[in-house]
């Protein structure tokens, strides 16, 4: 017995050793496996970068692109962030088909009464009928299915069979879009609504876009620019580089289905967004609007093709207003390239101040010198050039007329005469004169357009140097500039000679700090002599007294005194004139005795409708122009009181209710309105504001007469109505009544004044 319990002993020992060897090996191949794994696997970084992928996924961080704003820092352009949201009818989250009905319910009637585009019931069935369609069932089969009972198998009870039928589900997941693009304030409300807060799981997909908005609408949009086009232009364009913010990344990691937490570590550190600059432009909107006024006025009632005015602060060179306008085919006036400094032609009779400074600086020429005018009748001078003045000047028997009398009548008879005479054999110098006074190159400002027009001035001895050449130029032809090229000479006598380059952006800012500056550039620290400034400036005074801008800026006419010229040229048609196009001008600069402003007009006609002369043309928009700032200076003279007494204001605007009762509180105003919060409409009374609050019904179009343009376009934008306007002020017309249905994609036009 004891023989047999040894012998089973020694089997089960064998038995034990054999499991023993084979744990040992098992063990011994696992750590083999994982030290070769650890050091030799050359595939272990890319499964490793498979798991990483996985788990690990990364989102942008999208910066802001920067502002571009005005003088007084108003908003000209800004980008707004839209998200689009779209559902994937298909997805899996959906197949609980009890409660997707349940929600979709809840959901079309939130919608509904959010956005006011469709009825509850149209969202609700666009969702189960996509649904349907989104998802199809294709019959394969039967499956046969044995439904006895366990009990019933073991004792071989009768069968009992069934059959089942068998689908292939072949799921559509093509986004679908319910309602229109939101804004962050928008998803912030519509996201707690059912399926949106992510009750059914990851069943959407958010797409962020960002639109540039140009709250001004048209107004200086040449200058503010574009560069979603194929020729982009203005400071959008020219400023690219530091507008345009650089999107930064954060890591998440898959934590759960639908859910992912940001994950930050040595490898995986989140690079912040850095947000775009602001441009500090000094663009004055509301001369901005008087300017585009004025020209657009003018167009229309002269027919004009196209048409250019710039204000321009004579000490620092700031572009304060830049207009450029042309007809198009529908016979509307739009903003067309930036003329102003893109388009070159021949100046005619405003060259004639360069010519001026010529005679009486370079060939030391008296004003007093005479010349037959030759009373309105065509004269030769020398053996190429030929000319006649536009209306007679001098008398029939005493037809000899100085300096004075040529610059203010705009005599070409007497400029060609001098500058023949005193620079026949000396164009050289007169080139060089002309050189000096920037009339060959650009001044500033060419990065507006992406390929401006190249100046043109012929030199002395060059193919496009013929012998009537230094006549032409003597009154304007013969050479091709731009109207900003004429305007910063003008504005070089009007600042006491120093001739200053435009300027249109004084600053670049990132989150309210100055990045950089724009300095004043001093071109030429004196244009020309004192005494010769001096004289000039006499003379342009009297073109604006007694001479060819008299109708618009005598004693008569305005009750301040300008400097002025006109200026009319002949327009060419590649190497031919005749065919009746003119480009008439006018500069002006105000007031007289201290310039502070300087401005230009320029406006490209055919022969037809009203008259071609600069003065006829340009004049009535310089004189508004002028009227303006002389106003605007007067007025803010004349109403500022020094006083602790709180003056009321005359008028409110409407807009947010509670920040009417802000205005109202800190001037002790009375007010009464029906609910102190929401939106509405005012009536300022004698230390008193009624308010009347618009509907807050999204699906009616609301009151917004009286209320700026900000809050007008905010409220009628969030109810989806895309907007429209002109002017500047507070709303005057809407052209949909309030309390009126809104249908998506409705447009409102409104008028401010």
């Amino acid at each position: 017995m004891d023989e047999l319990n040894k012998k089973w002993q020694r089997q089960i020992f064998k038995r034990l050793n054999v499991v023993k060897g084979l744990v040992i090996f098992f063990i011994t191949l696992i750590f083999a496996r994982l030290i070769y794994i650890q050091f030799y696997d050359k595939n272990i970084e890319k499964q490793s970068d498979r798991v990483h992928t996985n788990l690990i996924s990364d989102k942008p961080i999208y910066a802001k692109n920067g502002r571009i704003l005005a003088a007084d820092r108003s908003v000209l352009a800004t980008t707004v962030e839209r998200m689009g949201i779209r559902f994937d009818m298909a997805s899996h989250g959906f197949d609980r088909q009890e409660r997707f009905a349940d929600e979709v319910d809840s959901l079309g009637k939130l919608l509904s009464a959010y956005f006011g585009e469709h009825s509850a019931k149209w969202y609700i069935d666009t969702m189960h009928h996509i649904h349907n369609r989104a998802i199809r069932r294709d019959s394969i089969g039967f499956r046969v299915v044995d439904k006895r009972s366990a009990f019933g198998k073991l004792f071989g009870s009768k069968r009992n069979i069934d059959t089942l039928p068998v689908y292939k589900i072949t799921r559509s997941h093509t986004s679908t879009r319910l309602f229109r693009d939101v804004d962050a304030n928008q998803w912030a409300e519509i996201s707690r609504y059912p399926i949106l807060n992510g009750s059914m799981g990851d069943v959407f997909h958010d797409t962020t876009k960002f639109i540039r908005i140009y709250p001004h609408g048209d107004l200086a949009r040449r200058v503010i620019g574009r560069t979603n086009v194929d020729t982009p232009y203005g400071i959008e364009y020219a400023y690219r580089d530091s507008i345009i913010g650089k999107n930064g990344k954060m890591y998440l990691q898959y934590m759960a289905p639908n859910f992912k937490a940001k994950v930050e570590n040595d490898t995986l550190k989140t690079i912040p967004a850095i947000d775009g600059a602001d441009i500090i432009t000094t663009l004055d909107m509301e001369l901005q609007d008087v300017a585009d006024r004025a020209l657009r006025q003018s167009l229309t009632e002269q027919e004009g093709v196209w048409g250019t005015t710039v204000v321009m602060e004579c000490a620092t060179g700031d572009i304060l207003a830049m207009v450029n306008l042309r007809r198009n085919s529908k016979g509307q006036y739009t903003e067309g390239i930036n003329y102003a400094v893109a388009q070159r032609m021949e100046p005619g009779s405003t060259m004639k101040l360069a010519t001026t400074i010529l005679l009486l600086d370079k060939a030391h020429m008296s004003p007093e010198q005479k010349y037959n005018s030759g009373y309105g009748r065509k004269v030769k001078v020398g053996k190429y050039n030929e000319v006649k003045d536009s209306h007679p000047i001098g008398t029939r028997k005493q037809p000899q007329i100085d300096l004075r009398t040529a610059f203010s009548e705009s005599a070409n008879v007497y400029f060609l005469k001098a500058v023949i005479d005193n620079f026949k054999g000396r164009e050289t110098e007169y080139y060089s004169a002309l050189c000096s006074l920037y009339l060959d190159r650009h001044p500033a400002l060419t990065e507006l357009e992406k390929s401006p027009n190249s100046v043109f001035l012929p030199k002395p001895g060059s193919a496009k140097w013929y012998g009537s050449t230094l006549g032409l130029l003597s009154y304007g032809y013969g050479l091709e500039i731009t109207p900003m090229q004429t305007l910063t000479l003008y504005n070089a006598v009007a600042n006491n000679g120093k001739m200053v380059a435009p300027r249109l952006v004084k600053a670049i800012e990132r989150g309210g700090k100055v990045v950089s500056e724009t300095p004043v550039k001093v071109l030429r620290e004196q244009v020309c002599t004192p005494q010769t400034l001096a004289l000039v400036r006499q003379y342009l005074e009297q073109v604006a007294l007694t001479g060819t801008a008299k109708d618009y800026f005598s004693e008569d006419e305005v009750p301040f005194r300008v400097g002025a010229k006109t200026g009319t040229a002949t327009a060419a048609k590649g190497e031919k004139y005749g065919e009746g196009y003119h480009l008439g001008s006018m500069v002006t600069y105000l007031p007289a005795e201290n310039p502070r402003y300087t401005f230009i007009t320029a406006i490209y006609k055919r022969q037809g409708k009203g008259s071609v002369a600069g003065a006829k043309v340009a004049g009535p928009v310089q004189k508004r122009i002028a009227t303006y700032l002389y106003n605007r200076e007067e007025e803010w003279a004349e109403r500022l009181i020094v006083s602790d007494v709180k003056q009321p204001p005359i008028d409110v605007k409407g807009g947010n209710i509670e920040h009417i009762g802000n205005v109202a509180s800190h001037f002790d105003l009375a007010t009464a309105y029906t609910s102190p919060t929401g939106w509405g409409t005012t009536t300022t009374g004698i230390n008193s504001i009624t308010i009347r609050s618009t509907t807050a019904d999204r699906r009616l179009v609301p009151d917004v007469m009286g209320m700026g343009l900000s809050d007008a376009i905010f409220l009628l934008e969030n109810r989806g109505m895309k907007v429209t306007f002109t002017g500047s002020g507070k709303v005057v017309y809407q052209s949909v009544k309030a309390g009126e249905v809104i249908h998506q994609g409705d447009k409102i036009k409104l008028r401010l004044e």
